[in-house]
């Protein structure tokens, strides 16, 4: 078979796909289908000639050249299937329980409530004269309920993806009550999390932490691309107050202004995003009902979603004013703002890290946009208190259907499949978290292709930095 029929049938799969994936972008539920999305069918559906076609597509490896993630180590793109990860996942991983899923919510609850209960009673003048450790004690509670909260978020979370049990609807009812109370809007989100699932590590079309290409990240600074490899090192207070930033307004600048997601929204197909782009004012957020992240059928879901944080917001007005805003802060706000942090650490560490790729929308599908995120351990906190959403984050965007708790036992099957595409940072468990959000704020700053990058390999990117860590950035030079 002649070099061009080979290279005519890879672009007739590649359009394929990416037809594929564009029609479920519209899917107004995030209950994850099986896409047809990986670079070579499988054999179990495949005549004889076409298992000898894919047999032929097998060395295409060779021809993206050679890639080199942030580390320096050698990567090679994906080459299984999804129903591959599929077949490897026992059948009862895939079964959810109302009365489970049910119990995990009333224990948060409980939690919540305990914790407001002693410490209202007993962390108070009479019991605890000395102000210090009272301010001390409330700080520890403001900790702890963001704690609590986070795991009901992530309940939340499990129902918009249909995870939480067998019913859609009893699923979408739960969500909304648990997220509109802390004032996330639950269909706004679910809708735009669905589309983030069905487009990882695209960088045109991805929702959440989109890296920024070499191009854009020059702009941004006012230089030429080809300074960017000439600049001297950010300092440490630069990164510092990044993350600072970061962690206190990432999530709720990311609902008013679509931060960190695709800016293309004027091919939204119904015309909704023309001359409409991220930012305060540029008509992108999660609130508004003509919004391009929608389709013009979903108008009604955001209203729902807008009800509910209308319901929370009216409540919790009326409490500041019976109890006084002061206690209103302590009781709810502080811990709001961890439940903030918690979601826009997770969802960074899931989706940044040095060994990950990121890929154009010619070079990427779902099994390789899946496997662009990463595990990491949290150990009793994440294990427990956060539904594991840390330690099983790569299965989750392979099937978001398995409920939290068959997870970890899920995630173990589908490591003898994915090999070396695997991908975890476990090392030093909550300490070596909380460390990986500085080291990913100063390895990952932009993508860009490998140096050894060839052909289709040069749609395959990873992070560099200014900072002289890991590999250098491209030498590119000045235009003439």
């Amino acid at each position: 078979m002649s070099s061009a029929t080979s290279s005519s049938r890879q672009a007739a799969r590649r359009a394929a796909i990416k037809r594929t994936v564009s029609a479920a972008d519209s899917a107004p539920s995030t209950t994850d289908a099986s896409p047809a999305d990986s670079p070579r069918g499988s054999a179990s559906s495949t005549s004889l000639s076409s298992m000898a076609s894919e047999a032929e597509l097998k060395p295409v490896q060779k021809s993206y050249g050679k890639l080199v993630d942030t580390y320096g180590n050698e990567f090679e793109v994906p080459d299984y299937t999804i129903k591959d990860i599929r077949d490897a996942i026992p059948k009862h991983c895939f079964e959810r329980s109302y009365v489970r899923s049910m119990g995990y919510v009333f224990r948060d609850m409980i939690l919540l409530a305990t914790t407001f209960y002693l410490w209202h009673n007993y962390v108070t003048p009479e019991f605890i004269p000395s102000k210090p450790a009272r301010v001390v004690l409330w700080g520890a509670y403001t900790f702890l309920q963001g704690l609590f909260a986070t795991g009901l978020w992530v309940l939340a979370h499990e129902c918009g993806h249909g995870a939480f049990s067998p019913s859609q609807r009893f699923n979408n009812i739960v969500g909304w009550v648990l997220h509109s109370a802390l004032l996330v809007p639950y269909f706004s989100w679910q809708l735009s999390h669905s589309k983030h699932h069905k487009a990882t590590g695209n960088i045109e079309r991805d929702m959440v932490f989109v890296p920024r290409t070499r191009e854009q990240q020059a702009t941004r600074m006012g230089r030429l691309v080809h300074e960017l490899n000439e600049l001297t090192e950010e300092t440490p207070i630069a990164t510092l107050l990044h993350l600072v930033g970061q962690q206190v307004i990432g999530w709720p600048n990311y609902l008013l202004t679509n931060v960190t997601g695709h800016n293309f929204h004027e091919r939204q197909r119904e015309g909704r995003g023309k001359g409409k782009k991220n930012g305060f004012g540029g008509s992108v957020n999660h609130f508004d009902p003509r919004s391009p992240l929608y389709e013009n059928r979903d108008a009604g879901l955001i209203v729902m979603s807008d009800i509910g944080i209308a319901i929370t917001a009216t409540a919790l007005f009326f409490l500041g004013q019976r109890f006084g805003w002061s206690n209103m802060a302590v009781w709810y706000f502080l811990p709001y703002l961890w439940v903030n942090h918690w979601l826009v650490a997770i969802t960074f560490l899931q989706h940044t890290d040095p060994s990950l790729p990121h890929y154009t929308a010619e070079e990427w599908n779902f099994v390789r946009g899946s496997a662009a995120t990463i595990d990491r351990e949290f150990g009793f906190i994440g294990r427990h208190l956060l539904h594991g959403i840390i330690e099983t984050h790569v299965l989750h965007h392979y099937i978001s259907t398995i409920p939290f708790y068959n997870a970890d036992e899920a995630t173990e099957a589908i490591k003898p499949v994915m090999g070396k595409h695997y991908r975890a940072d476990v090392s030093e468990g909550p300490i070596g978290f909380i460390k990986a959000m500085w080291k990913s704020a100063r390895w990952c700053q932009w993508i860009e292709p490998s140096e050894g990058a060839e052909g289709p390999g040069k749609g395959v990117l990873f992070f560099r930095n200014r900072n002289g860590l890991g590999v250098k950035p491209l030498q590119v030079a000045a235009p003439q």
